[in-house]
């Protein structure tokens, strides 16, 4: 490519019809001689909005790649944005069969050279992968970010089998409002209204979906592909962070497809990771540039003799948390690694112990439902509000086993697993595992964690109630982590029978045994160093300069706020956020959103839990303004979830509908 930047043509809205008739709404930025010069072209296929909540970051994102030779699309998911139709659920048969068509659509225009990528991150991630599995013709690579192969095992709905109490419906109600936006009137016309209209009478609560289907069915093996990596036969880049929540499938996709592919894990949260936070940043739109130039257009650049998996580790100073750019890059050039070796840690009464522990101890977990409240966010966005804080007072409502100081630095990369032997009062209980990183002056940082719904114990599919007093085998996977312990520092693993607002309580509070001893121990996957971390090739630099072109963000104010009622014994957790935030384009297009969730319980009633959620979207084009309102709230009895869901849109200021529903959903073993 000539260092000149390329005239670049861009083309606000077009339409892709697919089979069944109906039309995407598209946006395309291309080389302006792309016509008569094809090149490859490269999509992201979301339901979040090209015309306005996303304008900004599709900018930074797909406006590059142009630069570097490509033609790039951004695609409204059926019955999202400008597009036609109805969003039913995520995932959709419909939506993968449409972005089968998107895919060959681009090919066959006259700008494009026959070759197609797509990339995503999050919704994009997933259906990226999903899409693969279906084989198009044109599809060459993908680059996947922040995304599953496992819809039940690691999405926003169950972990472990338990309920992921504030994040499922937090979501559930951010889709409630995002569904019933209308398209915009200078995209679609006069038929803006009625499309609204129907949107919102049509689009289900997804809340409801999730809650009917508890255990990990057909409902949820749709797309899910890990059900069959091998479906995919194009090249993979998986890419997230250590601070999202969606990191476990990287290394699983390593681990079990067989085609060409790559991994790369930093710090970062739930981001791209050119705007990775916590730091550092790197210059992923030239390493995506790489990839694509290697598999879209068939350069023999040699990305593909570097190592499969670049991963950051994490490394505190001594007697210090760890802050952005604490840590270094590692590699491994295949997965998995022939460097990494299981360490075994027994349990013993209040230790971990390299040594046989001997008989076995009974020893009560906690079950406080105050354990959780300092856990941070389930899936983060690198806002200071999402971070686990110290872990100390969480560890207090904790039965606890620590290490002897640690001789050496300690590198773990992979999933920890704890094996434990445990029984319950209850019929229905959960366990919570935390493994932390204990300084010498006692602060805990938190390393990694798992939840298991124990009646999940042998199946997610086919759970079993648990017989009271009858001891079990139990194995928590803990989420996929690179980290490394310093010298001086132990070990800490903390074992709860409640984990609120993360994991919905079990309903009766329950007495969870621990038997420490024979048939209990933590294993880690211990990294050794070796030569091919030195001569790894440094990144580089972020490139994000692309927002400005189209649009300007205003910061909306975030906080979390804990409190404790005295009189009542009640937890609140409040939380103000925004997704998009305050979007003003160039354009004359102003979008605006906020959103509030509030968690409460009262200690010891697992009943008592509640979630509530708001979300107000306004979006405005000269005269014309509509505002949204969606609410929804869960609770649950010993039988049942209870869960309300309610829409308010107005045009102007004149209410034009509202729609409210209300749902009690058998608790199956949750």
């Amino acid at each position: 490519m000539s260092d000149a930047a390329p005239e670049i043509h861009v083309v606000r809205n077009t339409w892709i019809q697919v089979t069944d008739g109906s039309r995407l709404a598209a946006r395309i930025w291309m080389p302006a001689d792309a016509p008569t010069t094809p090149v490859p072209a490269i999509v992201e296929y979301l339901p979040y909005r090209k015309s306005d909540a996303t304008t900004g970051a599709d900018e930074t994102l797909l406006r590059y790649f142009v630069t570097q030779g490509y033609t790039c699309l951004r695609v409204d998911l059926r019955g999202s944005g400008d597009s036609e139709g109805i969003i039913t659920g995520e995932y959709t048969e419909q939506e993968q069969l449409d972005g089968v068509d998107v895919v060959a659509w681009i090919a066959a225009q006259d700008w494009c050279s026959g070759s197609v990528g797509m990339i995503g991150i999050s919704w994009g991630g997933f259906n990226g992968l999903q899409i693969a599995a279906r084989r198009p013709p044109a599809l060459k690579a993908i680059i996947s970010t922040c995304s599953t192969d496992d819809r039940y095992a690691d999405d926003i709905h169950y972990m472990g089998g338990c309920i992921l109490g504030a994040d499922m419906l937090s979501w559930a109600t951010t889709m409630l409002g995002y569904n019933a936006r209308p398209p915009l009137p200078s995209v679609v016309g006069t038929s803006w209204r009625e499309a609204w209209l129907q949107r919102i009478e049509e689009s289900p609560p997804f809340i409801e979906d999730w809650l009917w289907h508890q255990h990990r069915d057909e409902f949820w093996k749709n797309g899910s592909v890990c059900e069959d990596y091998d479906a995919i036969e194009c090249p993979v880049f998986m890419v997230g962070g250590w601070a999202d929540a969606y990191r476990n499938a990287i290394l699983r996709v390593l681990g079990n497809y067989h085609g060409p592919r790559k991994g790369l894990i930093g710090p970062w949260s739930h981001q791209y990771p050119h705007e990775g936070q916590p730091g550092p940043a790197v210059g992923f739109l030239q390493e995506a540039t790489r990839w694509w130039d290697r598999w879209l257009k068939g350069e023999d650049n040699g990305i593909m003799d570097e190592p499969m998996l670049t991963a950051w580790m994490p490394s505190p100073r001594d007697g210090e948390r760890v802050v952005a750019g604490d840590g270094g890059w590692v590699a491994e050039q295949t997965w998995p690694s022939p460097h990494i070796d299981d360490w075994s840690l027994v349990l013993a009464p209040g230790r971990l112990a390299e040594a046989p522990a001997g008989s076995q101890t009974p020893l009560r977990a906690g079950s406080s439902l105050a354990h959780g409240l300092a856990a941070g966010d389930w899936l983060g966005y690198g806002r200071v509000i999402d971070t686990p804080g110290d872990q100390q007072g969480e560890d207090a409502l904790c039965l606890t086993f620590d290490s002897d100081p640690l001789e050496r630095p300690t590198a773990i990369l992979g999933n920890p697993q704890a094996d434990v032997l445990v029984a319950s009062d209850q019929p229905t209980a959960l366990l919570a595992v935390r493994l932390c990183d204990v300084a010498e002056d006692g602060s805990s940082t938190l390393i990694t964690r798992g939840v298991l719904n124990l009646t999940h114990r042998d199946s997610h599919e086919s759970p079993t109630a648990l017989q009271p007093g009858t001891r079990y085998p139990v194995s928590v996977q803990l989420n996929a982590i690179g980290y490394t312990v310093a010298a001086g520092h132990r070990l800490r693993l903390a074992f709860s029978s409640a984990y609120w607002p993360w994991a919905w309580p079990s309903p009766n509070r329950t007495e969870v045994t621990v038997f420490a001893g024979e048939g209990s121990a933590l294993h880690l996957p211990v990294r050794t160093p070796h030569a091919g971390d030195a001569g790894l090739r440094p990144f580089g630099p972020p490139k994000s300069d692309g927002m400005h072109l189209v649009a300007e963000v205003r910061k909306v104010p975030e906080r979390r706020t804990v409190t404790f009622d005295v009189a009542t014994n009640r937890y609140t957790v409040t939380t103000d956020f925004a997704y998009a935030g305050d979007v003003r384009h160039h354009d004359g297009i102003h979008y605006l959103e906020s959103a509030r969730d509030e968690v409460t319980v009262i200690a010891h009633e697992p009943l008592s839990a509640r979630t509530d959620c708001r979300r107000d979207i306004e979006i405005s084009e000269g005269d014309w303004r509509i505002r949204i309102t969606a609410t929804a709230s869960m609770t649950s009895t010993h039988d049942a979830f209870l869960v309300t869901n309610e829409i308010d849109a107005f045009e102007g200021e004149v209410r034009i509908a509202t729609k409210r529903s209300s749902r009690a959903i058998p608790r199956e073993l949750v």
